[in-house]
């Protein structure tokens, strides 16, 4: 089992001393490239995971917190981790960040870092993990706050994204829509990455409305603009197209403005267009959407990080409120669209 394994086992097995081995997992200048290779291959068939009671003993406290994103570009990612670090600043703590881009980004991170144990606290931010990846986290014996996802049983805050998607759609509902599209976006480089609540509430405000489920209005596309507006494209050339459109995100809702615009249609006359987020582009390209404080989550997340670093209780997990922001991209159908003919 990786915790019967310690640094002398490591050790021997690549053939250096006790000290080579713990100078070359912490990627000391001083150690040859190719032993440095030699250890952490080592390392790595055996799970090894630094105890955190060597970790003390070798000085204490790191004062550090390894923050784990998927992305940097995009927007959500950066509002959270601004929050976070304010936070973090304020407490004395340092913060490192990694980003797990891809699928070999994720396992040097999960393999890698219970060997080198460089910090205090892993604040994953919008990454969901599996039992294996959180084992890995829990046997380095660091503090575990998830921001943006739920890792069970750490602390956590988020949206609940079927309440975001049901203010959505029932604003869509409300507003007489009866075909209203969906286009459902996912991370394909992240497992477990689909905000799944954002698509049952579709389901669930079409059921409660009595309107039925056309499996044709609902797309499922990678997360970015350029798909949302590939999807739309798609819708426009079904026999029956939309009056309305829910996309998971802004990103993606912006994508399906410029599919619209560039096809003479007119927003929200001949179709409404709504998000999920508030992202900045929302309020500048005049897009309804259910806004969510992303600052605010890394805000608290921080919060949380402090609390369990000093032993202190701290109310988990959190839910923070989304609300809804009308712009000019939602309004009620055209009379003959509500009808469901085509305009010609």
């Amino acid at each position: 089992m990786p915790s019967s394994v310690n640094l002398a086992d490591v050790a021997r097995l690549a053939g250096v001393s006790p000290a080579t081995a713990s100078r070359a997992l912490s990627d000391h200048p001083h150690v040859a490239p190719s032993t440095r290779e030699r250890v952490w291959r080592v390392a790595r068939e055996l799970e090894y995971v630094v105890s955190p009671e060597a970790s003390r003993l070798a000085g204490g406290a790191t004062g550090r917190v390894a923050v784990v994103v998927p992305h940097l570009s995009r927007w959500y990612f950066g509002a959270v981790l601004e929050g976070l670090e304010a936070g973090l600043r304020t407490a004395g703590l340092d913060l490192l960040l990694y980003r797990v881009g891809d699928a070999a980004d994720r396992a040097a991170f999960f393999t890698e870092l219970p060997a080198r144990r460089k910090v205090d606290a892993v604040v994953l931010v919008g990454l969901a993990v599996d039992d294996e990846e959180r084992g890995r986290l829990e046997r380095i014996g660091v503090q575990i706050v998830a921001a943006g996802a739920q890792v069970a049983p750490h602390p956590s805050v988020r949206i609940d994204d079927h309440v975001a998607g049901r203010q959505a759609v029932d604003h869509l509902v409300h507003l007489g829509h009866k075909r209203i599209a969906m286009i459902a976006a996912y991370d394909p480089e992240q497992r477990g990455a689909h905000p799944a609540g954002r698509t049952s509430a579709y389901f669930a405000a079409l059921a409660d409305a009595g309107l039925p489920v056309d499996e044709e209005l609902v797309r499922t596309v990678g997360w970015g603009a350029d798909e949302g507006a590939e999807a739309m494209g798609t819708l426009l050339g079904r026999s029956a197209p939309p009056t309305a459109v829910y996309a998971h995100s802004d990103e993606v809702a912006l994508g399906a403005l410029r599919t619209l615009r560039r096809a003479g249609l007119r927003v929200p006359d001949d179709v409404s267009v709504i998000g999920v987020d508030d992202h900045p582009l929302a309020a500048l390209t005049d897009l309804s959407t259910v806004g969510q404080p992303a600052g605010e989550v890394g805000t608290i997340a921080g919060r949380m990080v402090v609390a369990g670093l000093r032993g202190e209780a701290f109310e988990a997990p959190v839910l923070v409120p989304t609300r809804l922001v009308v712009r000019g991209s939602t309004g009620p159908p055209r009379p003959d669209r509500a009808l469901g003919r085509r305009r010609r």
